[in-house]
């Protein structure tokens, strides 16, 4: 049988705690374990930077409304249309060109160009990595209002010192994003052999 269990890691945690499922199929009151709403919405980017073929950095990003309502969903690869078996996913080479820097489209990009609505403005973004400075840009362009963030470990970076400086100028708030755990565990087969008594949710 294959794996039937997706576990979405995320680092950079302040605190750890057990998320023991405790399920009943006599229960009569609401799980207290479920996800809060940064929690999800983080965890969709976390989810959709599964779907990046880059080797090195698998990165998401989750666009949500005023409502809480996704309108933007993107992960780092290549351009549409552009093969990505013929262009590099290195790192580094000599020449810049034959590494994937020039090509490869950021996550925040994706999720905009993505969106599912007529513009993202007043939204916000959830986003593994705090964003380059032009991602800043387009983020600033499009109008959202909002950056949430997990990791920040290329803070020092000129990229990353010119993209918060972006951002405070242009009045987009950003903050990191402390998760409760270090992992959520997706089990597809839970469905299966919960205390499910009827045919409907």
């Amino acid at each position: 049988m294959g794996k039937t269990s997706l576990i979405l890691q995320m680092t950079n945690m302040s605190e750890e705690s057990d998320n023991n499922l405790n399920v009943s199929s006599g229960a009569t009151r609401k799980r207290d374990d479920y996800l809060e709403v940064p929690e999800y919405f983080m965890a969709v980017a976390f989810l959709s930077a599964q779907r990046s073929k880059d080797p090195s950095s698998q990165v998401g990003a989750c666009i949500v409304n005023q409502e809480n309502k996704i309108v933007g969903i993107g992960y780092n690869g290549m351009p549409n249309g552009c093969d990505d078996d013929l262009l590099p996913w290195s790192r580094s080479a000599d020449d810049r060109l034959n590494t994937k820097y020039p090509y490869v489209c950021h996550a925040e990009l994706n999720a905009i160009m993505n969106k599912n609505s007529a513009d993202v403005k007043g939204c916000t973004m959830y986003v593994a990595l705090f964003p380059c400075n032009e991602c800043a840009k387009l983020i600033i362009q499009a109008g959202l209002k909002e950056v949430v963030y997990l990791s920040d470990k290329y803070h020092d970076k000129p990229e990353m010192v010119a993209s918060r400086r972006l951002l405070s100028m242009a009045g987009v708030q950003f903050r990191q994003f402390k998760p409760k755990s270090s992992e959520i565990v997706i089990d597809f087969n839970s469905i299966n052999h919960r205390g499910n008594a009827g045919l409907h949710q």
